[in-house]
């Protein structure tokens, strides 16, 4: 009966843990049932991928839309390991007039595609990890430039606003800008 109490207390302290480190859903209630004497496996929940950490954010519907109009979401949902630089809905909103509105149209899908590969580095770049004055190579092909000042991540200027959201296939860091690759 001890064993039985201690694996449900543990399910539960793993499924809170992981839905508050998600922080993208309503908070759920479990509910025991004493009734159950068979004793069952403790299934630990799944890690959700870097896309749907993306999804879960209300912060990030533009970067959601751009991805799939771009058709990396399958690419982006693979093994990996990915860290994504993703921008804020308010960083796309600072862009200028007409040019988000622009890039998710079918016949700019090279161009989107061009600057949302700028966003992903190959590996799980924590955000321990980034030195200052540091140079990391994107998918894309060009490198971003890292600079940490006063104990505040830059990449290329953006700053980052939210580290280190793992995914089960990488990690995502939240920057207030888009980042714009030269070519």
């Amino acid at each position: 009966m001890q064993k039985n109490i201690l694996k449900m207390l543990l399910a539960v302290a793993i499924s809170s843990a992981t839905f508050v480190a998600c922080n993208d859903e309503e908070p759920k209630t479990v509910e025991a049932t004493p009734e159950v004497a068979k004793e069952e496996p403790v299934t630990p929940v799944a890690a959700k991928d870097i896309v749907d950490v993306a999804i879960g954010s209300p912060d990030h519907t533009t970067l959601v839309s751009a991805v799939t109009a771009a058709g990396l979401v399958e690419t982006l949902k693979g093994a990996g390991p990915f860290t994504v630089f993703a921008p804020t809905n308010a960083a796309f909103a600072a862009l200028p007039a007409g040019t988000v509105d622009g890039l998710l149209k079918p016949e700019s899908k090279a161009a989107l595609t061009n600057i949302l590969t700028y966003h992903v580095v190959a590996g799980s770049v924590k955000a321990a990890d980034l030195k200052d004055g540091q140079k990391v190579k994107t998918l894309q092909g060009e490198e971003l430039s890292v600079s940490i000042k006063d104990g505040k991540v830059m990449i290329n200027g953006a700053n980052v606003s939210a580290a280190d959201l793992m995914g089960s296939n990488g990690v995502v860091h939240v920057v207030d800008g888009v980042l714009m690759p030269k070519k």
